[in-house]
């Protein structure tokens, strides 16, 4: 759990250390403002890229192998930075730091492998914790380094760090023996990213070019076009890479909207907080810190992002990840209506930052832990994946409205534009009702009951490790697969192991202890269930 938390304390760091410079940056690499800003997209883009493919290979060809994967490209991106001064290679070192982002969601995967049901809450805790505190250390680290270094520091520090949990990885983590094989769905990948890249383009450039700008609505457009035609290519092809028959299920079709929802309120959280303690006290509500006084007074989020680890492990353990979420949501959402209220004083603003990060800590301690509970074990990571993509969609989309509503209301102080507090109240008011809408999806997760063959809440209790995958397929009387069936395997004693959704060829991958006789029951709409031992050679 140490190791896999120092991989999302690094992630977190490297995104973080950049942020407090970029002012500084069209000067240091002789550049417009606008050309630096990609040091921020780039990372964005290809992390969003990344996280469905590098999930996909590590539920295929394994998880720990794409964790080194992904961490020695992440470190050849700080080596690249630091030794470049031309902003093209500055913005390729960024863009190979963003694969570091698909590292939490294998981590994640690795942990459902590794624990035992009643420590998972933890785990998943730790590894959300980890995000905040690189971030909380990154401000003053990076305040420190352009006080003192030269600003190739940053990428450095981030170079160091990396190869040193990198070491731990090799050392520590051990090869998990659930891998489904197979060919990879190299149509899908790449159909797939083009979408992404020209979605996340439009939210994270449209403030730039004009959101009715034809470059904004014509990418948006592609966007979508293309993401409408990905899916019914995923459900014909054999291993897709996005599961688009598990991520329909109800209790993940929820989560991960909630995951959508909960990306921005967060995000906002960190957008607003910084922004009101560094604007000049001219404004009229700025409080006019520096990098350094700014990073310090950012770290209480850090420090309660670490401390409601075990007590949001607590509360999953005792009253189950559905009511956590409803009750992290229900503390954000009103803690944003209080902070339209109470962000004039440096006291109102730490606390308010500090209790919208409490509920956040709950609700990202929860939602892996729910997508767990609703997946087959040979989907974690790629299941997974997808809620941490649509997380950083939800922060991208964030940093959008806020440029959108930072232009409609602003105030100008000597000779100078900055938004409006009004503005932030806005924002505070859409992250508040973002929160409610998650509080209603959380309500409807307690009333959802799954059919019994459908049913994954004993997913997660054997006390039997699984140490193989074992596949097949699934036919009619006509010799004809049936590819809406549902395949769940028990021991001969029934204690449940895994299930799987067949694809449209009728195949499924399960995970099993080893070799043996299984029992595999398989039900399907329309179809009489059926029930038999195997054995698995």
């Amino acid at each position: 759990m140490a190791t896999l938390a120092l991989t999302g304390t690094v992630v977190s760091l490297q995104q973080t250390l950049v942020l407090p410079l970029l002012p500084e940056l069209p000067g240091l690499l002789n550049t417009t403002a606008d050309n630096a800003s990609w040091l921020v997209t780039a990372t964005l883009l290809f992390g969003a890229v990344s996280i469905p493919t590098v999930t996909r290979l590590a539920d295929m060809f394994g998880k720990k192998r794409m964790m080194m994967v992904a961490l020695i490209v992440m470190v050849l991106g700080s080596v690249l930075g630091a030794v470049s001064a031309d902003l093209i290679l500055i913005i390729v070192a960024r863009a190979l730091q963003g694969v570091g982002l698909s590292l939490i969601p294998v981590g994640i995967a690795i942990l459902r492998d590794e624990l035992p049901r009643d420590r998972m809450p933890l785990g998943v805790a730790l590894m959300s914790a980890s995000l905040a505190i690189g971030s909380g250390a990154g401000l003053p680290l990076s305040g420190l380094i352009a006080a003192h270094l030269d600003w190739h520091a940053i990428f450095w520090v981030t170079g160091v760090v990396g190869v040193v949990v990198l070491a731990a990885v090799w050392r520590v983590i051990r090869e998990s023996p659930v891998k489904t094989g197979g060919s990879f769905d190299y149509r899908g990948a790449v159909i797939g990213s083009v979408a992404l890249t020209a979605v996340m383009l439009a939210l994270s450039k449209g403030a730039q070019w004009g959101w009715t700008s034809g470059t904004t609505l014509a990418l948006a457009g592609a966007g979508a076009v293309l993401l409408i035609a990905w899916v019914p290519l995923e459900l014909r092809v054999r291993n897709p890479l996005v599961n688009v028959r598990i991520a329909a299920r109800p209790a993940v079709l929820l989560a991960n909207t909630a995951s959508l929802l909960l990306g921005f309120a967060m995000f906002a959280n960190m957008l607003v907080t910084t922004q009101l303690l560094q604007l000049p006290v001219s404004t009229g509500y700025g409080l006019g810190y520096d990098i350094s006084s700014t990073g310090l007074w950012m770290a209480p989020i850090a420090l309660v992002f670490g401390a409601m680890a075990p007590v949001s492990a607590r509360i999953i353990r005792r009253y189950g990840p559905v009511t956590t979420l409803l009750a992290g949501t229900l503390v954000m959402a009103g803690s944003y209506v209080a902070r339209v209220y109470l962000s004039h004083e440096l006291w109102q603003i730490v606390t308010g930052s500090v209790l919208v990060a409490a509920g956040t800590s709950m609700t990202y301690a929860a939602l892996p832990t729910l997508i767990i509970r609703a997946v087959p074990l040979t989907e974690s990571a790629s299941a997974n994946g997808l809620n941490t993509l649509l997380r950083y969609i939800g922060t991208a989309l964030s940093s959008a409205v806020m440029a959108a509503v930072g232009t409609m209301s602003t105030v100008r102080v000597a000779h100078e534009v900055f938004p409006s507090f009004d503005a932030f109240a806005v924002l505070f008011w859409i992250s508040a009702g973002a929160c409610f809408v998650t509080a209603v999806i959380a309500w409807a997760m307690t009333r959802l009951r799954e059919t019994p063959d459908e049913s994954t809440e004993d997913l997660d209790k054997s006390a039997h490790p699984h140490g193989a995958v074992a596949g097949g397929k699934v036919l009619g009387r006509s010799m004809r697969p049936i590819g809406h069936a549902v395949v769940t395997v028990f021991t001969p004693a029934a204690d449940h192991l895994d299930w799987s959704q067949v694809d449209s060829a009728g195949h499924f991958s399960i995970a099993v202890p080893g070799p043996g006789r299984y029992l595999l029951v398989t039900a399907a709409e329309g179809w009489t269930p059926d029930s038999r031992l195997e054995s698995v050679s």
